[in-house]
């Protein structure tokens, strides 16, 4: 008897390392030619594998496979598609099982995030409840950091080595024009929920007085008041002033800075709106220019505004190293 096969997926956004993910996954099922049979990609995630468009990995050389782990992008076609409950899109989950049965898969591996594990353990439940043996495996893949059971995610380390050199050369360039031009930068990131992308931005300084100045953290309320007195203690003691925020910090009654945002449409949440709000409080609220910028979100911003001398409170902000 042939043995079973195993099916590899990518889904949600791709990082510097899913496609090395995707050599370890085929590299190391080769190795087992009596416990698994073909190697088959999905094009396109979940979509493919409801659409039953397969590649065979098997017509592929070990150099070509072997370069996978050095190429940028995600080879196979990643996707943003959210099966929902099992009650609500139960049809999906079936038609899953349908083609793993005609293509007599056994081992399906799904190589994403928070949303892509939870398919996994779903599919895995609907496979049980019609009795195919299927094992189902999430391969980790996020930049936020934020998979349970996971100390440091593939992906994770390069966004931090890209946020942290980015901190530093924006900040050199604030710097070099500080004394007649730009005197707050602000740098937004992404994480959501997680401050681990935030974080890495501390690695951008190396003593006293170093970018960045200020780190704002989902985990931690943001106050108006304060962070506007951090900002202006930074300007008089450094002369300008780097503030890193993530995309998914909060105020004190729990809601998004970008959900809240006036200019923004009441239904929707823009999670680019931290690096476009901030400078505008620190250019109304103080006598100087601000920048703000989105460098690894999925458009980019760069708002450059004049300054509004008013006043500013006395408070500190909460901001971390």
């Amino acid at each position: 008897m042939p043995a079973p096969n195993l099916l590899y997926a990518q889904s949600g956004g791709v990082t510097a390392t899913i496609n090395a993910s995707a050599a370890a996954v085929i590299e190391t099922a080769r190795k087992f030619p009596a416990r698994i049979g073909q190697v088959l990609a999905s094009r396109n995630g979940i979509i493919g594998v409801l659409r039953e468009e397969l590649i065979d990995t098997g017509l592929e050389s070990a150099e070509a496979i072997r370069g996978l782990r050095y190429s940028p992008g995600g080879a196979f076609g990643s996707c943003r598609f959210k099966l929902k409950s099992l009650d609500q899109d139960r049809a999906h989950y079936e038609r899953v099982i349908e083609v793993c049965r005609a293509h007599d898969i056994r081992y399906f591996l799904y190589n994403g995030g928070n949303d892509s594990a939870d398919t996994t353990h779903k599919l895995s439940q609907v496979a049980q409840t019609l009795g195919y043996e299927l094992h189902c495996i999430g391969v980790p893949k996020t930049i936020d950091n934020d998979l349970a059971l996971t100390d440091v995610c593939p992906g994770f380390g390069s966004v931090a080595k890209y946020v942290a050199v980015s901190t530093r050369e924006a900040s050199l360039d604030v710097l070099s024009m500080a004394e007649s031009s730009t005197k707050v930068f602000v740098l937004e990131v992404m994480g959501r929920h997680a401050g681990w992308i935030a974080a890495a931005a501390g690695l951008a300084g190396s003593k006293d007085g170093d970018p960045p100045h200020i780190i704002l953290f989902p985990e931690v309320p943001f106050d108006q008041a304060r962070f506007l007195a951090a900002v202006k203690d930074a300007v008089g003691r450094f002369g300008y002033c780097t503030v890193v925020v993530s995309e998914g910090v909060k105020d004190a009654k729990g809601r998004f800075l970008a959900e809240a945002a006036p200019e923004m449409p009441s239904a929707m949440c823009n999670w680019a709106a931290q690096g476009r709000r901030l400078p505008r409080w620190c250019a109304r609220r103080m006598a100087t220019n601000t920048t703000g910028r989105c460098p690894i979100t999925c458009s980019a911003r760069h708002d450059t505004l004049p300054a509004r001398p008013t006043s500013t409170s006395a408070c500190r902000s909460e901001w971390r190293r």
